[in-house]
């Protein structure tokens, strides 16, 4: 009624108000239907553009137009999968810096370079893996890795053929050889035994000058409770062994404890992760394993240093292996693994230096390298991302300043009616990026007046506004985007100044008793 073309006598006016009349009609040709309503309310504008819709069946309920959607969506999501190979890859690089704890006697200093100590890469391997969906249940899989230790080293490539039968499993063939060893043939199989509990089998053939081996591993589990697996697995063949153990992973935290009876290997397991809910990711995990090697004692921790690294380091203390530092570093898909081993004794001093080292460096870097290297993407990123919406940014403004400019009239009765009975008044509103004694210097405050609009929402006294960015409303538009956004209203009810300030996204309810403004003294 607001944007009716009839309503408006003036030419300018009435030009305004048919092009905001035409987006309320196409909103009430979308709402008024109920297969698009449907879609609307479970997918909003995304679920209205996506193809396939015309062959879809009417009068459907909403449950069957979201189970048609996500049938469209996994069809969409086919094409995509097709055009991916998925790629992950692992590099490590194992060094020996036990010259810097574990000096030679002093009859080896003569040596020329003796004066300072030695540090060696003395291992190294490198898998990457890719993927290429054939169908929408056949996936082929290509992999292959290198491997060198103190000068000794091989390598292997492997092609699989995975083939999903059911919704409960899917089989695997593997064919394999490298350098070292002959040809490998191998069958994985998975399947769901009941909702709670699967199972998988991984028999292999490996082919070597010394014959055939064979190997079989089974892996049973069951879920305990929501957050709460239990494993058993049965390994037979090359390095065989019998393992339980029970993994709980909830929100803040992730707990494993294990039992092994093997050759050469047995040994028992404790772990446990604290997962802190910040915008970091940061985690804290420590654990202790006995067996027939010895014992060991790691504790680490591991922090998101950007949207898709993850930055983590561990110290390992062991007997007999000693002290190492092991730092990983997560980049998307690939993983890239440095363990130093520091000593082969249980020097203090070395485990002091593992401990210490790394979070001297890590804050020093993330202060003056990793902060800044962030900043500068995300004003990047907020530039880009202006110059993309700048031309839809403008077509808003002046949508919001038309709406304004069409809901005077209407605004003014609202506030006659208000003010007739003392109600609800909106004095000023704004809505954008406010700053604070917190805030940078460099920032400004990019704010605009929609007391005009909220006054229009006004109705019997009260404002609602629900949960969802406010720079949709009637008269809004977003002035600073990609940025946090708030709303802040001085108002009147009852002859009574009130104050509130909510997020963006907040849902509003005023008046409300809580915002009333104390006068006192």
């Amino acid at each position: 009624m607001l944007y009716h073309p009839d309503k408006h006598r003036d030419p300018e006016l009435k030009s305004q108000a048919e092009r905001l009349f035409n987006l309320v009609h196409q909103a009430y040709e979308v709402l008024s239907d109920p297969q698009t309503r449907a879609i609307y309310d479970i997918y909003g504008k995304r679920g209205l553009e996506m193809e396939g819709w015309e062959v879809v069946e009417r009068r459907r309920t909403p449950a069957e137009i979201r189970e048609e959607f996500e049938r469209l969506q996994r069809e969409r999501e086919e094409r995509r999968l097709q055009q991916r190979t998925n790629p992950k890859g692992t590099i490590s690089v194992g060094i020996d810096a036990t010259d810097l704890f574990d000096r030679y006697e002093e009859e080896y200093e003569d040596v020329s370079g003796s004066g300072f100590p030695q540090i060696e890469i003395n291992k190294m391997h490198i898998s990457q893996s890719i993927e290429a969906p054939l169908t929408a249940t056949d996936t082929a899989i290509l992999s292959g890795s290198l491997s060198t230790q103190n000068g000794n080293g091989g390598g292997s490539i492997n092609f699989a053929l995975r083939r999903v039968t059911s919704a409960k499993g899917w089989g695997e063939l593997e064919f394999g050889a490298g350098d070292l060893q002959g040809p490998l043939f191998g069958l994985k199989l998975f399947r769901n035994l009941t909702p709670r509990c699967f199972v998988t089998t991984n028999c292999a053939l490996q082919f070597s000058s010394r014959g055939i081996r064979p190997g079989l591993t089974t892996v049973l589990a069951r879920n305990l409770d929501r957050n709460t697996v239990g494993y058993l697995q049965w390994r037979w063949g090359i390095q065989s062994a019998m393992n339980t153990s029970i993994v709980r992973d909830t929100k803040t935290s992730h707990f494993t404890v294990a039992l092994q009876l093997g050759i050469p290997h047995s040994f028992a397991l404790i772990s446990y992760q604290h997962k802190f809910q910040d915008d970091d990711q940061t985690r804290v995990k420590g654990s202790l394993k006995a067996g027939f090697f010895g014992t060991v004692v790691e504790y680490g921790a591991e922090r998101k240093i950007s949207r898709h690294s993850v930055l983590g380091a561990a110290v390992s203390v062991g007997v007999p292996q000693g002290v190492s530092l092991k730092v990983k570093l997560n980049r998307a898909s690939q993983t890239y693994f440095f363990p130093v081993h520091l000593t082969d004794q249980l020097l203090p001093s070395a485990v002091f230096y593992a401990t210490v080292g790394p979070l001297v460096v890590y804050f020093a870097l993330h202060r003056l390298v990793i902060k800044p290297y962030l900043r500068a993407q995300k004003e990047k990123e907020l530039e880009k991302q202006r110059e993309s919406t700048a031309t839809d940014i403008l077509q808003k403004k002046q949508e919001a300043e038309a709406a304004v400019r069409l809901m005077q009239e209407s605004v003014r009765r609202i506030i006659e009616a208000e003010e007739s009975r003392m109600g609800l008044i909106i004095v000023n509103a704004w809505y954008g990026k406010f700053v604070n004694d917190k805030s940078k210097k460099s920032e400004k405050v990019k704010v605009i007046d929609v007391t005009v609009p909220l006054q229009c929402l006004v109705k019997d006294s009260k404002l609602i506004l629900t949960e969802a960015s406010k720079a949709g409303l009637p008269g809004f538009y977003d002035p600073c985007v990609g940025e946090e956004k708030n709303l802040k209203v001085l108002y009147q009810f009852r002859g009574v100044l009130h104050q509130v300030m909510a997020l963006d996204n907040e849902a509003l309810r005023i008046p409300k008793q809580s915002h009333r403004i104390d006068t006192d003294g």
